[in-house]
């Protein structure tokens, strides 16, 4: 990317709606009410031939403590520290306010590029606001309409120059690392790499620890936490290097009981966070020890089963925990009652405040991720399957028996397997299971959603669909005869 852009202005200017027209997805949640946005959401941005980074952060607030707001505050003039374009967003139909002029005055001496724009300058009724913001003293503002993508010629040629100015200073050429293909065909698994990252979601309930733990394994702090439940509301990616690992990570907001979820944003939010899911290889549950497997806990990873996904169940807070080695066997024996269609799964124990365990909890990601990628050869599968029926047959329901053909793994992330059989709806649930569960154990797939499909070959005659077909000597020989008794009756006598 050539540079990066933020986008700063007060709460409801329309930040969050020209970050999705510039990353040409609805990413960003977008609502009426101010304050939706709360974390540096970043995204790839596109306008005309340039491509660069933009940044969409949480309204500037007149707040200075250590509030949520203040806290929001304090995430966005580091973005802006840190960028080197920011696009000030003002509204042009409430026209200047003190709090912009405030805002304008800091910009001016935190940042060298600072773009003024008139949002909402669509017809008349924005008018007298863009005329306002000239007293700003940032120049020109431009006018731009972000629902409805007015004024992005405009910004593009404004932020042509300033690309080519900035890709002048940088000292070379960016290098983009990514796997030989040398390299690529040697593994049957694919690790991840610089050019593959490791896509990791952490999912949980409200106030669980989410955002801290992924603060702290990025070593800062990226995302906004506090004491406060529910302050992440964006599915919010970021890119880092996990103990060597590339990865990128995804936080979500917490997943309250639907019927408690009533607010407009926070039922956005739970969508968002469900989408990041889907988009994920490795969900990392987060429960808190303190109250761990609730019920909702427990419909948060049967999701994170249902899609698909390697789950890894983390017990955050450990560090307040006083008898650990009860508490573990405890919270196994939970695991196991609970979550059997997790079998396996890895259960690991952090703190996200203090950093404790996370080397453990690499591990187990890593270990998940092998998994969901594995693949088993059809000539074992059928030699497993031939075992597996002769230990335990399968049930013969009105004395029609059922037969095992033969298998076969169709897919991975997640394994997938084909079982051609006959009389396939009358397999009780519970075979398939004891199939399911002998696959986790012989070929070492822990945890990891399997999914088994039974398909109905029956006892095909493989020369039926033939037409019937005389030898070719007593076929002449038909012939010959015929040719002779042409014209006569059967006795011969004409």
């Amino acid at each position: 990317m050539s540079f990066t852009l933020a986008i700063v202005g007060r709460p409801n200017v329309g930040k969050s709606t020209l970050f999705n027209r510039l990353v040409g997805k609805r990413l960003a949640l977008v609502d009426d009410q101010p304050g939706v946005t709360r974390d540096l959401r970043e995204g790839d941005a596109r306008l005309g031939d340039l491509r660069f980074v933009v940044i969409d952060s949480a309204g500037l607030e007149l707040v200075e403590d250590d509030s949520l707001q203040g806290r929001m505050r304090r995430l966005t003039e580091r973005a802006v520290d840190e960028a080197d374009v920011c696009l000030f967003v003002v509204d042009a139909r409430a026209g200047v306010t003190p709090a912009d002029e405030i805002f304008a005055d800091i910009l001016r001496k935190k940042n060298a590029h600072v773009i003024l724009a008139a949002n909402k300058a669509e017809g008349r009724a924005g008018e007298g606001g863009v005329l306002e913001a000239y007293a700003l003293g940032l120049g020109e503002p431009l006018r731009l309409s972000a629902e409805h993508g007015e004024g992005m010629d405009e910004l593009y040629h404004i932020l042509r120059p300033l690309a080519a100015e900035i890709e002048a200073r940088r000292p070379g050429p960016e290098v983009d690392v990514a796997v030989s293909d040398e390299d690529a065909e040697a593994e049957t698994y694919h690790a991840p790499s610089a050019a593959r990252p490791l896509q990791l979601a952490v999912i949980g309930r409200p106030n669980a620890g989410k955002s801290t733990l992924i603060n702290r394994i990025l070593g800062e702090d990226r995302l906004l936490t506090g004491p406060e439940a529910g302050i992440t509301r964006d599915a919010i990616s970021v890119g880092t290097t996990f103990m060597g690992t590339p990865m990128r990570i995804w936080d979500t907001a917490g997943m309250r009981k639907k019927a408690r979820v009533t607010d407009k944003v926070e039922k956005l939010s739970v969508a968002d966070g469900l989408r990041a899911v889907r988009f994920a290889e490795v969900v990392v549950v987060l429960l808190d020890v303190g109250i761990p497997f609730e019920q909702q806990d427990l419909r948060i990873a049967d999701f994170a089963e249902t899609e698909g996904r390697a789950v890894v169940v983390a017990a955050n807070k450990w560090d307040l925990e006083e008898d650990k080695p009860a508490k573990l066997n405890a919270l196994r024996e939970s695991f196991e009652r609970l979550l059997p269609q997790l079998r396996g799964a890895p259960l690991v124990t952090v703190s996200a405040k203090t950093g404790k365990g996370l080397d453990r909890l690499h591990a187990a990601i890593l270990k998940a991720h092998e998994v969901w990628n594995r693949r088993v050869t059809t000539a074992k599968l059928n030699q497993w399957l031939s075992a597996m029926t002769e230990a335990h047959p399968p049930p013969a329901p009105g004395g029609r028996r059922i037969r095992l053909r033969y298998m076969t793994q169709v897919k991975t992330r997640p394994p997938a397997f084909v079982v051609m059989a006959t009389h396939t709806d009358a397999i009780p649930e519970a075979y398939g299971r004891y199939l399911v569960n002998g696959l986790r154990t012989d070929f070492d797939m822990p945890g990891t959603p399997i999914r088994l499909i039974f398909r109905d070959q029956g006892a095909k005659n493989p020369y039926k669909e033939r037409k019937k077909s005389t030898p070719s000597r007593l076929r002449k020989h038909v012939e010959a005869g015929a040719t002779r008794t042409k014209g006569k009756p059967r006795g011969g006598k004409a």
